[in-house]
C-alpha cells in the first residue's frame, strides 16, 4: 500500500510515494502547469507508474497541497463574488483598521478587498451583540438585493452579519432565502466561516472564503478525475493551513483554510523529524522556487497562530495584507527563492526578489526563455548546483547562460567580477533570510543558538548551511526526500479540524454551564469532520483553549482549558493559567485587573501517520564519487569540494567538508569544518562548526 503526498508550488510540483510495508520511496519533481496545475500532478504520478516503481492500484491514500488559493487571491483571479452586509456597514472591509503599517509614507497603498463596493449589499435587519434581535431580517428588501446581484451574474455570495457569530440567526434565514432562489450558488456564512469578533477581520475571511469557493470546488473534483484516469482509487485528503488535512467535500466549504496548505506541509514535516531526532527546539527552513519561509517547532509541535495575511501590498511588512481569520501554522516569509531575480536597485546596491522567474520562463540556466538572473544562476556559477546532475539529470542546466545573465544585468553595472556578483547574490539571500528568522525567534520569546535546524526545499539545503551560520546554530538536519519536503511532510499530518467562537466573558461571572454546552457542541462538529476522513471515534483527539486578555487589553493571549472539570470550573487555576503564559510571553507579570475570556477554541485530530522511513543510500552501491570546486564564504573563493550523490552516502558514514550531497532534487551544502553523518531513516545529522 502507498501514500501519495503532491504540492503544487510555484515553480515546481513535488510528489513523494511511500510503501507502507516496506518504507520503500519515490519522488518525482515536474515544473508547475499554471494553467492547469493538476496536470502537473497527473504528469508527476505518470512518471512514477512508468518507472515500474509504483502500481496505481496499490495507492490507498492520496494528500494535496496548493497554492491555488494564495495565487487567485494575490492575482485577483478569483470567481464573481457580493457580500452581505448589516446596513450601515457596507464599507467597513475597506475602511479596515487605523493601523499604519509605515508611519512616514504619505502616500502609503492599502489592500484593496477581493469584492467591489458595488457587489456589497446592505441588509435591513440586526442583532445586538448579546446577541438579541434588535431588527428583524427584512425578507422583501433581502431578496431584491439577492435578485439585483444574481442579474449581476455573481457566482458566489459571503455574508457577513453584525454579531452573527452571538446569534447566526439572520445568517440562516439568507443563506435559505438565497437557495430558494439559485440552489447552486455557493454561500459563505460568517457564522461558520469565521465566528469570532473583530468586524474588518471577520468580513475580509468571510469574502475570501466566497471569492475563491467557485475555483476551489471544480479543481478538486477535476484533481479527483485525473487521479480516476490515472487508475488511482484511494482516498483524496487536502493539507490545511492549520497543519492537518480534510476531505474534499469540507476543503470546498472552507477553501480559504488551504491558503498556506503546502508551507504547513512542511511545517509538520519537520515536527516529525524533531520527534525523529528528540530534538525539543527546531527551526524549520523552508526554500522553495519562489520563496523561503521560516517556522518555530517546540516540543515536536508547530506553533499554531490564530490568523494569518495575505496578499501583502508591502512584501514584509505586516498590515499591508488582507487578514485571515482562521488557524495556521505560524511561519514567516524571510527570503527569496530559487527562482528569484536579482536586480540593482535606485540606489545602486543589489537586492534579491520579489519578482520570480518562476517555471516560466524560469531562471537563465534552465534554457527555457528566462534572461534575468536569479538565485539558481548564482548558485550554478559557484559550483553547488552540478550542470549534469539537477533533477537526477533529467534537466540539463546551462551554465553559460548563468554567467551571460548575470554579467549583463548585474557585473557589468557594478564593476564585478561574474563570480564576485553570483557570490553577492548567495550571500544577501543568506543574510537577508538569516535576519529575518533572528527577529521571529526573538519576538517569540525564543534564543536562535538553542535551535537546530531542518532544511526542505529545492533550494533549501543549499542555502541551510550559510543560513545556519550566520544564526550561529549548532545543527543543521535534512533529510534525503528533502527537495519534495512538503509532499513528504503531507504524509505526517492527521487529519483535523479546529474551530472558534466568540463569546465574551468576564472571567469571575462565566456562566459555565452554558460555555460546557457550547464547547461540547464546537468539539462534536470538529468531531464530526474529522470522522468523515475515516477516522474512527477511538483514534479521535480533542482540545479545548481560550483566548484571554486583562480588561481594556486589545489582544488576547490563548490557554489551554484541557484537565478542568466541566461545568464546575476552576476559576483560580484558569487565571493561573492565564498570568503564567501572559508573564512568560510579555516577561511582566500583568495589571491587577479583571479578566475577561474573548474566544473559544475547540479542535479534533486524528492520529498521526507512522512511516517506514528509510535511507536513500544503496548498500554496496559503487557509483563514483566526483570534486569540483564551489566558492564558500570561509575560504573567500572556490574550493575542490567531493560531491556525494545520495545513492552512494553509507548509513553511519561521515563526511567532512567542503562537500555536497545531491539528493537529486536538491543539493546540501556542507561548508569547511562541518561533517555530516547519515542515519538509517535517511536523515543527515550535520555538525556546524562554531
Amino acid at each position: 500500500m502507498f501514500f501519495i503526498g503532491t504540492d503544487i508550488g510555484g515553480t515546481f510540483t513535488d510528489l513523494f510515494a511511500i510503501e507502507l510495508e516496506s518504507g520503500r520511496s519515490i519522488t518525482a519533481k515536474v515544473l508547475t502547469d499554471h494553467e492547469d496545475p493538476t496536470q502537473s500532478v497527473s504528469e508527476g504520478i505518470r512518471q512514477m507508474v512508468d518507472s515500474g516503481q509504483l502500481e496505481p492500484k496499490s495507492v490507498v491514500r492520496v494528500l494535496h497541497g496548493t497554492t491555488l488559493v494564495t495565487n487567485a487571491v494575490i492575482q485577483r483571479r478569483g470567481a464573481k463574488a457580493a457580500l452581505l452586509v448589516t446596513e450601515g456597514f457596507r464599507d467597513a472591509i475597506e475602511i479596515g483598521t487605523e493601523h499604519r503599517f509605515d508611519l512616514y509614507d504619505l502616500d502609503i497603498e492599502k489592500p484593496l478587498p477581493v469584492i467591489p463596493r458595488a457587489l456589497r449589499r446592505p441588509i435591513r435587519e440586526r442583532i445586538l451583540a448579546s446577541g438579541k434581535v434588535e431588527t428583524p431580517l427584512d425578507r422583501r428588501q433581502a431578496e431584491a438585493e439577492v435578485r439585483a446581484l444574481l442579474h449581476e451574474a455573481v457566482e458566489s455570495i459571503g455574508i457577513c452579519l453584525l454579531h452573527a457569530f452571538r446569534n447566526p440567526k439572520h445568517e440562516i434565514e439568507l443563506r435559505e432565502l438565497i437557495r430558494a432562489i439559485a440552489p447552486e450558488l455557493h454561500v459563505s456564512l460568517s457564522s461558520e466561516v469565521a465566528p469570532e469578533i473583530r468586524e474588518y477581520e471577520r468580513a475580509s475571511t468571510t469574502a475570501l472564503n466566497a471569492y475563491v469557493a467557485p475555483v476551489v470546488g471544480p479543481y478538486l473534483r477535476n484533481l479527483g478525475e485525473r487521479l480516476a484516469l490515472r487508475g488511482i482509487h484511494g482516498a483524496l485528503l487536502i493539507m490545511q493551513s492549520n497543519g492537518g488535512t480534510a476531505v474534499p467535500e469540507t476543503a470546498s466549504q472552507f477553501p480559504v483554510r488551504l491558503l498556506e496548505s503546502g508551507p504547513a506541509a512542511g511545517a509538520i514535516g519537520a515536527a516529525y523529524i524533531a520527534r525523529a531526532t528528540e530534538r525539543p527546539r527546531v527551526l524549520f527552513f523552508d526554500m522553495g522556487g519562489t520563496t523561503a519561509k521560516a517556522f518555530i517547532v517546540d516540543d515536536g509541535r508547530p506553533i499554531v497562530a490564530r490568523k494569518l495575511e495575505v496578499a501583502q501590498v508591502y512584501r514584509f511588512k505586516h498590515g499591508s495584507g488582507l487578514p485571515v481569520q482562521v488557524p495556521a501554522v505560524d511561519m514567516i516569509e524571510i527570503g527569496a527563492g530559487g527562482g528569484s531575480i536579482a536586480h540593482i536597485d535606485r540606489l545602486g546596491l543589489l537586492k534579491v526578489g520579489p519578482q520570480s522567474a518562476e517555471s516560466n520562463p524560469g531562471p537563465a540556466c534552465y534554457a527555457l526563455g528566462g534572461r534575468l538572473p536569479t538565485v539558481t544562476d548564482a548558485d550554478v556559477v559557484l559550483g553547488y548546483i552540478g550542470t549534469d546532475s539537477f533533477l537526477s539529470g533529467k534537466m540539463r542546466l546551462d551554465k553559460e547562460a548563468a554567467r551571460q545573465a548575470i554579467s549583463e544585468h548585474l557585473a557589468k553595472p557594478l564593476g564585478l567580477s561574474v563570480e564576485e556578483a553570483a557570490w553577492g547574490i548567495h550571500h544577501v539571500v543568506n543574510e537577508n533570510m538569516a535576519a529575518a528568522a533572528r527577529v521571529h525567534l526573538l519576538e517569540r520569546g525564543r534564543t536562535p543558538s538553542d535551535y537546530s535546524m531542518v532544511a526542505f526545499g529545492g533550494a533549501g539545503p543549499t542555502h541551510a548551511y550559510g543560513v545556519a551560520r550566520a544564526l550561529r546554530l549548532r545543527e543543521l538536519i535534512v533529510p534525503w526526500q528533502a527537495g519534495v519536503g512538503s509532499a513528504f511532510g503531507m504524509l505526517c499530518a492527521p487529519v483535523a479540524f479546529d474551530i472558534a467562537r466568540s463569546y465574551t466573558v468576564s472571567l469571575d461571572d462565566a456562566p459555565w454551564e452554558e460555555i460546557a454546552a457550547m464547547l461540547d457542541a464546537m468539539v462534536n462538529d470538529c468531531r464530526g469532520k474529522v470522522a468523515k476522513a475515516g477516522v474512527t471515534d477511538s483514534e479521535i483527539v480533542t482540545t479545548r483553549s481560550a483566548d484571554m486578555r486583562f480588561r481594556g487589553q486589545g489582544h488576547e493571549v490563548q490557554i489551554d482549558l484541557e484537565g478542568l472539570q466541566w461545568p464546575q470550573v476552576d476559576v483560580i487555576e484558569v487565571q493561573r493559567r492565564f498570568r503564567t503564559e501572559y508573564e512568560r510571553l510579555n516577561a511582566v507579570r500583568g495589571p491587577d485587573a479583571p479578566v475577561d475570556i474573548i474566544t473559544w477554541r475547540a479542535s479534533a485530530r486524528g492520529p498521526v501517520p507512522e512511516l517506514p522511513l528509510r535511507s536513500a543510500s544503496t548498500p554496496g552501491k559503487t557509483a563514483i564519487r566526483s570534486a569540483r570546486p564551489v566558492y564558500f564564504r570561509e575560504t573567500s573563493g572556490f574550493t575542490d569540494s567531493i560531491v556525494v550523490p545520495a545513492g552512494t552516502f553509507g548509513v553511519g558514514e561521515v563526511l567532512s567538508g567542503p562537500a555536497l550531497i545531491e539528493l537529486g532534487d536538491a543539493t546540501i551544502a556542507v561548508g569547511p569544518g562541518a561533517s555530516a553523518r547519515l542515519r538509517e531513516d535517511g536523515l543527515m545529522l550535520i555538525e556546524l562548526p562554531l
